[in-house]
């Protein structure tokens, strides 16, 4: 039977398909997307993936793709996936190489007209400033001792160490601290790699804009969160680095080799999974939580560097330009919550790869603040168009285990998009449409390009009108800082 036959269409922006389609399917896999966006993934193979994730042992519900999905490693990226708490598996492909790869909003009470003439500079600043490019380490030097120390605390290593302000905590997931971090269970070669890089942005996908709020849509919001047309606002998109690749890494190799003794077999390799509860399991997310502190403390000496360029370029304290966090959010991570489950409360593992929670308004960990409008969801697109600012809405609460999509989703490998800008100046069709770019790379510019991402307004529409999170404002670049 033809694939894109066989799902069943719910509404414009949900299909399902049954487990019947293929032996071994445990639950049913539910995608939700426009229709030309299912036909993509189906092409994509990201669809194919996310039926060998509806096979995995004690998965709960569906197998769910978010409408930025395409194919990743073993798990589309896109993929949100629950397991039982008991009797579920952990796998490290369904959380990704760039363990809490996550997005951060820094407001301001800048106008776009008052940074425009000082833009380039701005730009030219925070490049000096902050190191980025492939490898390229940090301006900070840890000790073994102390990376034990961030790798446990997160952003409160960051804060307390003078890289920010006490409130920053309160505007990250989780307050900036994955618990239950272990530095026992991170190899040696991990934390080499982690001892020169925090405190830096990396290269591929990762960057920091500049960028304008140019549409609100939803005015009540938009005030909670202290946004108005025509303000410049700051948008972080980083992770744990080789750390956190490292860790990935390390726990597959193990997993691989140990799931054997768990009876464990899976479709394709790259989906190595052990029970949550077996010692590799347990080691991995002792290890997986070093990663996500390491990867908050990331994005929080990177803001405080931001402000230091701000301060630099402006002459003004950070806190006279109002730079306060609007809201970070992590898109790769496994974490235990509770949801509801054929009307039961059930503990679950719920793995989101490319995908973030959408936590809707009166949810205990939606932060104090947007307690009566939703939890922010930042979604990002490429650097040529827009991004999105949402908030959980909840009417899709239990169908997605509040969960999201994460950023617009490539349609291009890196190689095609490479293959693609040959003989285009990509900096110049940037600056035509008012972007200006500052980039340790233009190898790295050229996998970016614009063409490489899916329009992330379809994403966002889809998201929206499937219920599961409501849009605020539209974001557009007009500076960007690539590695």
């Amino acid at each position: 039977m033809n694939l894109l036959s066989a799902f069943q269409k719910i509404d414009e922006y949900r299909w399902i398909l049954d487990p019947s389609f293929r032996d071994g399917m445990n639950v049913p896999v539910l995608v939700i997307a426009s229709h030309d966006i299912l036909k993509q993934a189906i092409e994509d193979e990201a669809i194919g993936q996310l039926i060998n994730v509806a096979s995995l042992p004690g998965i709960v519900k569906y197998a769910i793709g978010m409408p930025d999905i395409h194919r990743g490693y073993g798990f589309p990226i896109g993929g949100v996936a629950a397991f039982d708490y008991e009797n579920g598996i952990i796998s490290p492909g369904g959380v990704g190489y760039d363990i809490n790869c996550g997005v951060r909003l820094i407001k301001t009470n800048i106008k776009t007209s008052e940074i425009k003439p000082l833009l380039s500079k701005t730009i030219e600043t925070i490049f000096n400033n902050i190191p980025c490019g492939v490898g390229r380490g940090g301006k900070i030097k840890v000790n073994n001792p102390q990376l034990d120390d961030v790798m446990s605390k997160g952003s409160i290593w960051a804060v307390k160490n003078g890289y920010g302000w006490d409130d920053d905590i309160e505007k990250t997931e989780d307050n900036g601290t994955f618990h239950g971090a272990n530095p026992d269970f991170v190899s040696k070669r991990a934390k080499q790699r982690g001892l020169s890089q925090l405190g830096s942005l990396g290269a591929g996908n990762h960057f920091i804009e500049i960028e304008e709020v140019a549409e609100i849509y939803d005015s009540h919001a938009a005030n909670i969160m202290g946004l108005e047309k025509s303000q410049v606002i700051i948008m972080i998109h980083t992770g744990s680095r080789g750390l956190g690749y490292q860790i990935c890494d390390d726990y597959l190799k193990i997993i691989l080799n140990d799931m054997g003794k768990y009876g464990i077999n899976v479709r394709d390799r790259q989906l190595a999974s052990v029970p949550l509860h077996s010692t590799p399991g347990k080691r991995y997310m002792g290890a997986m939580a070093c990663a996500a502190n390491f990867a908050w403390a990331n994005r929080q000496i990177i803001t405080f560097w931001i402000r230091e360029s701000f301060e630099r370029v402006f002459s003004k304290k950070a806190n006279e330009l109002g730079m306060e966090i609007l809201y970070d959010i992590t898109h790769n991570i496994a974490k235990v919550e509770q949801h509801t489950v054929n009307g039961k409360k059930r503990k679950l593992i719920v793995h989101r790869k490319g995908a973030t929670r959408a936590f809707p308004k009166g949810h205990p960990l939606t932060p104090l603040k947007y307690q009566n409008i939703g939890q922010p969801i930042i979604l990002p697109g490429d650097m040529g168009t827009m991004s999105f600012l949402l908030v959980g809405s909840g009417e899709r609460y239990e169908e997605t285990f509040a969960s999201s999509a994460h950023g617009a989703g490539r349609v291009l490998s890196r190689r095609a998009a490479r293959k693609r800008a040959i003989s285009r100046d990509i900096p110049l069709e940037l600056k035509r449409h008012g972007i200006t770019l500052k980039a340790h790379s233009l190898h790295t510019v050229s996998e970016e390009i614009p063409d490489a991402y899916k329009n992330v307004g379809l994403v966002a529409d889809s998201l929206d009108k499937a219920g599961i999170a409501r849009k605020v404002a539209r974001l557009i670049p007009i500076g960007v800082v690539k590695g």
